[in-house]
């Protein structure tokens, strides 16, 4: 990024944060893309949790909505399904796409649902990512890490999301899905639609967008009608096909846990893989204690988990009225638990600004979520990550940023785009 352009991105950073201060607290409204693409949204969540950590916002472009953005706050929201329901979204749905079955939106995929019919159908992909299956995914997973890594070219700029970050995610979830591997990257195409605006990501519109969807569903749907009549296997979509709670889903149930397993097997963590080495560029003291006790990787992966909060926010609807915080949420009331804000609340997490690799407890952040609706593939996504920075360290001593990464304009997925990078030596 040439200096005019971070001169500029500087400028955006300090209205916002002029802009987070000096109107009345009623008026703000986190929920704006353009914030998160210029990583300028901390100033506004820095003060709600301090003035009204339970904020309604009556209009915006995704309609009125409640931000709960303290730690218990949304401990308290993310464990409570019976009173703040999934089955009507996961995420804030902008005004303009509202009426469009947005994937990440719909009570047809497990997330998207409550009780009972969430718990048959996670327990019926459950065995993907199970420690037992994790284990005899690890070797595939380090021999594709340490193959992406000796590709990569030393002394000459590259785009790391591009060839390392989505490339090791897009190779494990082709696995899971037993997808075919020279044809993965339309996994990272379809996650980027169902997840950018329009205009911001490969989708230049609505209706670009909706034939987009319709390709991966008809690709999927192929895919289905090949496994429902071969013999069961340990695929994702083998046990959707087989499994006795999901044999006889519908289509449009079919699509959207397709849509969630890409966008969960995909985003979370691609974006920390990437997030992982802005972390230590811009902490160099984080980045030399680890180089001096690589034993620090497990602890550096839940620290960059944290940090970087993959997933801004999740949303719930009230089932009826329920007070917190001293406000009335009402019923059918939107809400959204920004796990953004709350991986930097000072009350629960010490120094949360600052990014430390051996911390006490690193493991204690919300970007995998709570209760019923926790992250099912966390632990593969913590190992993904530990894999990669195990093979990182015995091939190089340094990977050095060379801009400012360019950010995923949105308020759900919290990524990059882009990110240059040179390795100047191998080990």
């Amino acid at each position: 990024m040439a200096d005019g352009a971070v001169d500029i991105l500087n400028d955006k950073r300090a209205a916002a944060r002029k802009a987070a201060y000096e109107g009345p607290v009623e008026d703000l409204n986190p929920a704006r893309a353009s914030l998160f693409r210029d990583d300028a949204m901390w100033p506004m969540f820095e003060r709600l949790r301090k003035e009204d950590p339970v904020h309604y916002t009556a209009d915006s472009n995704y309609g009125a909505y409640w931000s709960i953005t303290k730690y218990n706050d949304i401990l308290a929201v993310d464990s409570n399904h019976q009173v703040f329901s999934s089955a009507k979204g996961i995420t804030l749905t902008p005004k303009a796409a509202q009426g469009f079955r947005d994937p990440n939106n719909t009570a047809t995929n497990f997330i998207a649902m409550d009780p009972p019919r969430h718990d048959v159908q996670r327990k019926t992909v459950s065995p993907a990512v199970s420690p037992h299956a994790l284990s005899i995914m690890a070797p595939l997973i380090r021999e594709r890490a340490g193959l992406i890594l000796d590709s990569l070219p030393i002394g000459e700029d590259f785009d790391w999301v591009d060839l390392v970050s989505k490339e090791l995610t897009t190779m494990t979830l082709a696995t899971l899905f037993d997808f075919p591997f020279e044809e993965r990257r339309k996994l990272t195409r379809w996650s980027d639609v169902m997840t950018t605006a329009p205009g911001f990501g490969p989708a230049a519109d609505l209706m670009e967008m909706r034939a987009m969807m319709a390709e991966c569903f008809g690709y999927f749907t192929e895919l289905w009608n090949q496994r429902v009549n071969a013999e069961p296997a340990g695929d994702l979509i083998s046990m959707l096909a087989h499994g006795a709670d999901t044999r006889n889903m519908t289509q449009q149930e079919f699509h959207a846990n397709v849509a969630l397993l890409i966008i969960g097997g995909n985003d979370t963590t691609r974006n920390t893989i990437s997030g992982s080495v802005l972390a230590l560029n811009q902490n160099p003291d984080q980045y030399a204690k680890l180089r001096a006790n690589p034993a620090l990787i497990p602890s550096m992966v839940s620290e960059t988990i944290r940090w970087q909060t993959p997933l801004a926010h999740m949303a719930r609807t009230a089932t009826q009225d329920f007070e917190l915080g001293g406000k009335t949420i009402k019923e059918g009331d939107k809400v959204a638990m920004w796990y953004v804000s709350g991986n930097r609340d000072d009350t629960v997490i010490a120094n949360p600004d600052s990014y430390i690799i051996d911390r006490e407890r690193p493991r204690q952040h919300m970007s995998f979520g709570f209760g019923i609706h926790r992250c099912v593939g966390n632990r593969l996504a913590e190992l993904q990550l530990t894999i990669i920075w195990e093979e990182i360290m015995k091939r190089f001593p340094d990977i050095k940023l060379l801009e400012e990464p360019k950010r995923s304009f949105s308020i759900f997925v919290k990524g990059y785009e882009e990110m240059k990078v040179v390795l100047p030596s191998k080990l």
